[in-house]
């Protein structure tokens, strides 16, 4: 069953990501500090919603959760999906499941050190929200 927009990969952004008006992220560029010093910058998601299926007896009874998932990311951006793992479980095993389904449609641009791109090791959460709970992403 797939439920687009109900479970929503919410992206963390431990560095500053911005978009302009017409939703393009700076991935290289102005991704320093105001002095010009660079520092280090997560992997960019580069998916504004990408779909992850809603385990369907999850969806029937309400349920909603989130599952925390280690995800690695090369110097190219690729994720690298047998690399994907469960760091914090939703406590439902269909809903950890359908993250890690979800892991290789996810795309990234690579974390940057001194602006430079690096393969990095990152957690993702991933939050199942049902809409009949107040279901919204943080």
């Amino acid at each position: 069953m797939r439920i687009a927009g109900l479970a929503v990969i919410a992206f963390v952004a431990l560095g500053s990501c911005q978009a302009d008006g017409d939703s393009t992220v700076d991935l290289a560029q102005d991704r320093g500090t105001a002095s010009g010093n660079l520092r280090d910058d997560p992997p960019v998601p580069l998916d504004p919603e990408p779909e992850v299926e809603y385990p369907a007896a999850l969806f029937a009874q309400k349920i909603s959760g989130t599952v925390l998932l280690r995800l690695f990311v090369t110097e190219t951006g690729r994720l690298v999906a047998e690399s994907t793992r469960v760091q914090e479980s939703s406590g439902w095993p269909a809903m950890d499941s359908a993250a890690v389904a979800a892991a290789p449609r996810l795309h990234y641009a690579p974390a940057l050190r001194n602006g430079v791109p690096v393969a990095s090791l990152f957690t993702q959460p991933v939050h199942f929200r049902h809409p009949d709970r107040g279901g919204t992403t943080p």
